[in-house]
């Protein structure tokens, strides 16, 4: 092949490019026997169901968890304003939800209580008549084999809007653990399958594991939120729960957003401590955490895809600046990749149905 040069006369040939061969057709190119040679990744990129074939990842319902908030009241079903399509329900309304959930083939949920009463030292979070009590009571005669996990903080209950007691100001770190004993228990009687501890507090795991022991509630397992960050991704959930704290921040108990080595020593602590399984939330920016996590420790992992993560989305999707369905299931996808084998998302009812006809290509 020659081509042109400015004194109209013949100059050096070139080497035929890719683009060259495709407009010349049964020429070979040493080009592409030499240097592509036989190293073709995208042959496994071809169709639809090769890409299927060998995918590394496979997103399941399987490993979905689903939040849902339970408030006061009956026959409350609102929306929820800064979490489009997730709502607020009473104790009453939780049997038909669950049986709704238990159809799409989602395993589990994972409740989260607001308070009617607020008091210092949250004690409405333990009240056996209390809001999550009593969906805990009402999913489990609707729906028996669907997995009932449960929040257990202070964060909805207290007056000052922290995870914890208060003495002179501050978080009195055992006291607190006192309180979520009280409340784990309270659930386990209430018949709930997984307590969850999210208050980060040092100890809780094991004194939660020891009086569930003693209290005959041995088989009743602990998902500890063994990694949860201060994040700035908490805004819509705060509102939805109307748990964000009077005065100050978590920052004394929740983990520094920085740090990876404190994530991997809590839960080495909380693993020590009887944790069952445990938990890095939020989970897109601390995927680095969930992969640490999974290569230190044997022991399944949850990941949280939290509201403000859940909502961003959301929000470019109503404008039009992205496709929801593909960016959410990218996102759990991913999740799934670093290593979590539980994640939590308020997508799940919808990752149920975009599973079944096939999403994702």
């Amino acid at each position: 092949m020659w081509h042109a040069c400015s004194d109209l006369t013949q100059c050096e040939p070139r080497a035929p490019d890719v683009h060259d061969v495709a407009s010349e057709p049964g020429k070979i190119s040493v080009t592409k026997m030499g240097i592509i040679g036989s190293q073709r990744p995208r042959r496994l990129r071809r169709t639809s169901a090769i890409r299927r074939l060998v995918r590394e990842t496979r997103l399941s319902i399987d490993q979905l968890l689903y939040p849902m908030f339970v408030v006061p009241g009956s026959g409350v079903e609102d929306e929820i304003g800064s979490m489009p399509g997730q709502f607020h329900r009473s104790a009453d309304r939780m049997g038909d939800s669950a049986r709704a959930v238990e159809a799409l083939g989602i395993q589990g949920v994972l409740l989260f209580g607001r308070s009617a009463t607020k008091s210092p030292d949250g004690s409405e979070a333990s009240d056996h008549d209390g809001v999550v009590q009593r969906a805990i009571e009402q999913i489990k005669r609707a729906a028996p084999e669907l997995i009932v996990c449960t929040d257990v903080c202070l964060c909805a209950y207290t007056d000052h809007g922290h995870c914890g007691v208060l003495h002179r100001g501050m978080i009195d770190n055992d006291l607190s653990v006192s309180r979520m004993v009280e409340v784990a228990l309270s659930h386990a009687q209430a018949g709930a399958d997984i307590v969850a501890p999210s208050d980060m507090m040092d100890g809780r795991v094991g004194a939660i594991r020891t009086v569930l022991d003693a209290e005959g509630f041995g088989s009743i397992s602990i998902m500890a939120y063994a990694a949860k960050y201060a994040s700035a991704f908490y805004g819509p959930f705060r509102e939805a729960s109307d748990s964000a704290p009077l005065f100050g921040d978590r920052h004394t108990y929740q983990l520094d957003p920085a740090n990876v080595r404190e994530a991997i020593r809590e839960v080495g602590l909380d693993v020590a401590e009887g944790a069952d399984m445990v938990m890095v939330k939020p989970a897109l920016p601390y995927l680095d955490v969930v992969a640490r996590v999974r290569a230190t420790y044997d022991v399944p992992i949850a990941a949280y895809l939290v509201s403000g993560e859940f909502a961003a989305i959301k929000a470019a999707a109503a404008r039009g600046w992205l496709n929801e369905e593909d960016a959410a299931l990218e996102a759990l996808t991913s999740i799934s990749r670093a290593g979590a084998d539980v994640i939590i998302t308020y997508w799940a009812p919808d990752v149920a149905v975009w599973l079944d006809k096939g999403s994702g290509s």
